[in-house]
């Protein structure tokens, strides 16, 4: 396109901002002592728990859910006691039954 052909709009325009510079090129305005321009940052990540926590997290509630489905499917859908479904022996005779023990 010509400037005969242009618009007055499209004169008007003002060019579109400049891609952010690399690295190397902030490194290199840095060491010849020239002004860099500020970072551009879209998005900035803040962990407020750390990841180690978040898998303990994660295993606590795991392990949470499971005892509350045990005790509500031991003792409220089947015949026994809420409170037996977390005993050990309760757990010893069920495996028993399915080994063919009992």
């Amino acid at each position: 396109m010509n400037n005969e052909n242009r618009t007055e709009l499209q004169l008007n325009k003002k060019e579109s901002p400049a891609a952010p510079i690399t690295r190397a090129e902030r490194r290199r305005l840095i060491s010849e002592g020239k002004a860099v321009p500020p970072k551009r940052t879209l998005w900035v990540q803040i962990r407020i728990l750390p990841i180690w926590l978040r898998i303990l997290l994660v295993a606590g509630l795991f392990a949470g859910a499971i005892a509350l489905g045990v005790t509500i499917g031991y003792g409220y859908m089947g015949d026994g006691d809420p409170s037996d479904a977390l005993k050990k022996e309760t757990w010893v005779h069920i495996l028993d039954i399915m080994n063919g023990k009992e």
